[in-house]
């Protein structure tokens, strides 16, 4: 599905081809969450859509990290329906030691873009859950890095991923990785963002959001200078690729300008590092502060007293679901129908929540992401020329 095809994005690339430098060296890291980059999505490259003044100008189409949405965490009370997981018509079927049988799992592997023991959980539904409505057998594993879960699929240790926006780039480049489903989520967005009209409306992009702790002192971008940062992975593409080039953007070069920078590993840990003060400044998906999914507040009621929004990047593309390129095609066909399948049914819907905050999914053209590679080519990100 193709979004605007970012109108502005050429003033974006020309004002920051100079900068991009130290950004394809930093981001050059083997592909880890994100040279994740996610969910991705992550200048910010994205689709055209107004930028605020003291930002960044317009980018690309995030999440996805995984990109989430405002609402508040259910009720721990909140009854849960349990998946629908019935046999689809005409199953598959494959002889003992295939790829599928029982003896030769399908191996999914999702990137660890926030808390890995939830993403294990959720993981382990989606699986047994394909396993029952495809007949095929599958079984899981969580990235210690999104470098790591790149590489699985590259030695075809896994056969279906979740990778981060960024990671699908490098993905597709180094190992023929196709995109299959782009995941669509109800629109997060905070007060400075110029699209917050589009609150809970269902949209395939999110946005990145530079926080700060509030005893930082920190305001704006220049504030930045001498201050500690918070990265989220070399692979992420809102916790890390885009960001690094709007700081450089807006005049500040995070490899000279900033006091020390860390890469927490996931955008639940840059918050809690930020809220924590072992960081006065970080980035995340928006707003990973109330995201139901991560359920920061529960561990953190004070968090949002303790944490502001200074600046958000552009839409970034969400992330979603991909296959190695040797994959069967009945296979893949089963596996993202099985897919559609759970995000229409409560029980399943609740499930996909729960792992990357999913509300559901689209069928895309395996050249879904170009556009955005493009834009960060013209910002001087190359993701051809990360990969080793």
């Amino acid at each position: 599905m193709k979004r605007d095809r970012f109108p502005r994005l050429i003033v974006f690339g020309l004002v920051i081809m100079t900068m991009v430098l130290a950004a394809c060296q930093t981001a050059s890291p083997a592909p880890t969450e994100p040279p994740a980059p996610p969910q991705a999505p992550e200048a910010t490259a994205t689709t055209a859509a107004p930028v605020p003044t003291d930002t960044v100008p317009p980018a690309p189409t995030d999440t996805a990290v995984p990109a989430a949405t405002d609402t508040p965490a259910p009720s721990p009370t909140a009854t849960v329906p349990a998946p629908v997981c019935d046999l689809m018509p005409n199953p598959l079927t494959v002889n003992a030691g295939d790829l599928g049988s029982p003896d030769n799992p399908i191996v999914i592997t999702f990137v660890p873009s926030g808390d890995t023991g939830k993403i294990t959980k959720a993981g382990t539904a989606i699986a047994d859950c394909l396993s029952e409505m495809t007949g095929l057998s599958f079984e899981i594993e969580v990235g210690t890095t999104f470098a790591a879960s790149i590489e699985a699929m590259g030695a075809e240790k896994a056969q279906v991923s979740f990778l981060n926006t960024f990671s699908v780039l490098l993905a597709e480049q180094k190992y023929g990785v196709i995109p299959a489903l782009v995941a669509v989520r109800k629109y997060a967005t905070v007060d400075i963002d110029p699209d917050k009209a589009l609150k809970d409306q269902l949209e395939p992009f999110y946005k990145g959001q530079f926080i700060a702790n509030n005893a930082s002192g920190i305001k704006s971008f220049a504030d930045l200078k001498g201050k500690t940062f918070c990265f989220v992975d070399p692979n992420s593409t809102s916790g890390y690729i885009v960001p690094r080039i709007i700081l450089k953007a807006n005049g500040v070069d995070p490899d000279v300008d900033l006091a020390a920078t860390q890469n927490a590993g996931s955008h639940n840990n840059v918050a809690i590092a930020v809220y924590k003060g072992d960081c006065d400044a970080g980035v995340t998906f928006i707003n990973v502060l109330t995201d139901a999914a991560a359920n920061l507040q529960a561990t953190y009621p004070d968090i949002t007293d303790k944490v502001s929004i200074f600046a958000v990047t552009d839409r970034i593309p969400n992330d979603g679901m991909q296959f190695i390129k040797t994959l069967d095609p009945k296979l893949q066909a089963a596996i993202s129908d099985g897919m559609l399948a759970m995000a229409a049914d409560p029980g399943g819907n609740a499930v996909l929540k729960s792992l990357y905050n999913y509300n559901a999914f689209q069928k895309i053209d395996p050249n879904f992401y170009d556009d955005f590679a493009a834009v960060l080519k013209k910002a001087g990100v190359d993701p051809a020329s990360l990969v080793k």
